[in-house]
């Protein structure tokens, strides 16, 4: 049996630790438990730890045989887009094995605090993204127009508007690429409060992760089916000219999409659209639909950024949604205005 490529996480808050053997999800398997001895040195654990130590430090490809010539280490660090490592992927085998392909995967992180998402140059890769399509920084709702998530998608979102340092989330999720090809990814994530500025207290909350493709969506059987019920129950719910949102109702912040994104409204945060915001004036008002939920449902008029820079006025009907038994967010319907 061919020898399989190693996928480990190196992205902080824990040790590093394997979260894929081949194209096989692993939930955090410690390097030591992978690599199990029964008696005698543990050789190929050492190895695996001094390769992780050796690319922390200084996170650039090996490629080496062993000084008795019988053993081949082959590691790629993956960077996210701030070149911060995030994971290795580590082969070890005979000097003489041919070392196998590898699944693609890549580094990518969201800043909770601010709202923004970030992916790196191998993500784009994995999501088929062509070179004029490919932003450095966008809002954190723009992570998710590519993916299908899974019945863990209430978890998932709870998760975010906790945004509780040491949290960490997997889950197989079905990625659309830009070709219009569907790959079954597994994502692996944790939080971290950090320090932006080392001479400042002030901290954010950062969700580090990496996500590796396992194979076409339609053969891996953990992959999401193409609509589960509960999208299922909004697709039936939804009338022309309705879209639905996930709000952070205390943040008062835009945490995706349900399926197709309001048109005319700048909320991605990219190169030549405005900066996504609220009317200074009306986040007053949002804030008392978010208290008027307490009692059920609400709705009101709201301006908007355009991406032509003008305020867009648009009627929002909020409920209160559960992400699951402890965490809520709000499902916002937005329709036009209608004309007087």
């Amino acid at each position: 049996m061919a020898t399989e490529w190693l996928l480990i996480s190196t992205f902080g808050g824990a040790e590093p630790s394997i979260i894929g053997v081949g194209s096989r999800p692993k939930q955090f398997v410690p390097l030591s438990q992978h690599f199990s001895a029964r008696r005698g040195p543990n050789k190929a654990l050492e190895e695996a730890q001094s390769v992780v130590v050796e690319l922390i430090g200084n996170p650039v490809p090996i490629d080496r045989i062993s000084n008795d010539g019988r053993i081949r280490i082959v590691a790629k660090p993956l960077l996210n887009s701030a070149g911060r490592l995030h994971g290795i992927y580590l082969w070890r085998g005979a000097a003489d094995e041919t070392v196998p392909p590898r699944d693609p995967a890549g580094a990518w992180h969201f800043n909770l605090t601010q709202g923004k998402a970030s992916g790196s140059e191998d993500l784009f890769d994995l999501y088929g993204v062509s070179e004029e399509d490919r932003r450095s920084e966008v809002a954190q709702a723009g992570a998710f127009t590519r993916l299908k998530t899974n019945a863990d998608e209430g978890e998932a979102l709870a998760k975010i508007v906790t945004s509780a340092p040491g949290t960490e989330h997997q889950a197989v999720w079905t990625v659309r690429r830009d070709d219009g090809q569907e790959r079954a990814a597994h994502f692996s994530c944790r939080m971290l409060e950090e320090r932006p500025d080392p001479a400042s207290d002030r901290t954010e909350v950062i969700l580090r992760g990496v996500t590796q493709d396992i194979g076409p969506a339609n053969e891996v059987p953990t992959a999401p089916p193409p609509v589960i019920l509960e999208h299922r129950v909004l697709e039936a719910k939804i009338r022309p000219g309705e879209y639905l949102a996930y709000v952070d109702i205390k943040r008062l912040k835009l945490i995706k999409w349900h399926r197709d994104p309001r048109p005319g409204i700048a909320w991605e945060s990219v190169v030549g659209e405005p900066e996504p915001a609220m009317h200074p004036e009306d986040v007053s008002i949002a804030r008392q639909m978010s208290k008027d939920l307490a009692r059920g449902a609400t709705s009101g008029v709201l301006r908007f950024r355009g991406v032509d820079g003008a305020w867009k006025p648009l009627h929002l009907e909020v409920c209160l949604m559960a992400f699951d038994q402890h965490t809520t967010g709000g499902l916002v319907t937005v329709t036009e205005v209608p004309a007087e």
